[in-house]
């Protein structure tokens, strides 16, 4: 489920009603001046790069070429997320709802670090093998990101019942809350890959947690729930 051909067409959700499960689709950002090279957690003033834009582009043209598309575009509040999601929503004809729910994990002192410092310290093996033991010093823990990101997730998908909507956020947060989804533990969601503007869709609702893909950097194909 990596970067094929995929639409989102939930047979059971082809109408709003009261009870029906929402589909959420996680969009990471694009990719901006720095991304692999330095941590830049929550620091303002990082806006995508030239790829950036042209990634965000792709995802607008992808996800508004579904034959139901989403009804709602939400965005984490930093520069980098707004600046995906906007494009996202002009294609859709909506505007970009910011969420601090969806806000990248804070990274505490280690914002703005390179990423190739931070490996060869000690706690990078917790960040990486256990991470839920960990918490980045003066930040976040991974569980409580974990956490937030989910709680924000269902809220949304509570507001959104039989619908799709959008949520545009961060790597870490989005691995997260499909792990949580899924069922995997917080110490395996490492495993996951979520590259820039790759859209991940998750079923969330009463008595409904499915993951229908992960990392999908392709055209929209056809994916429904065996």
């Amino acid at each position: 489920m990596d970067g094929t051909r995929f639409s989102v067409r939930w047979l059971d959700v082809a109408s709003r009603n009261s009870s029906a499960p929402a589909v959420a689709l996680l969009v990471r950002h694009g990719r901006t001046a720095t991304t692999g090279r330095v941590l830049p957690g929550r620091a303002p003033g990082l806006h995508l790069s030239d790829a950036g834009r042209r990634q965000a582009d792709g995802a607008a043209e992808r996800i508004a070429a579904l034959e139901r598309p989403p009804v709602a575009v939400y965005s984490s509040p930093l520069e980098r997320a707004v600046e995906t999601a906007t494009p996202i929503a002009s294609a859709l004809g909506l505007r970009v709802r910011t969420d601090k729910g969806l806000n990248e994990c804070d990274f505490g002192e280690w914002t703005g670090a390179r990423l190739a410092i931070l490996r060869r310290r000690r706690q990078w093996r917790a960040v990486q093998q256990q991470p839920s033991t960990f918490r980045f010093p003066g930040g976040e823990s991974f569980a409580e990101m974990q956490a937030r990101v989910t709680g924000a997730l269902d809220r949304l998908a509570e507001r959104h019942h039989g619908e799709r909507f959008v949520a545009v956020s961060h790597a870490d947060p989005i691995k997260a809350v499909v792990a949580a989804t899924a069922g995997i533990p917080l110490d395996l969601f490492q495993r996951l890959v979520v590259s820039p503007c790759s859209v991940s869709a998750l079923v969330r609702g009463e008595g409904a947690l499915h993951v229908l893909c992960v990392n999908a950097t392709a055209g929209l194909g056809e994916l429904t729930p065996s």
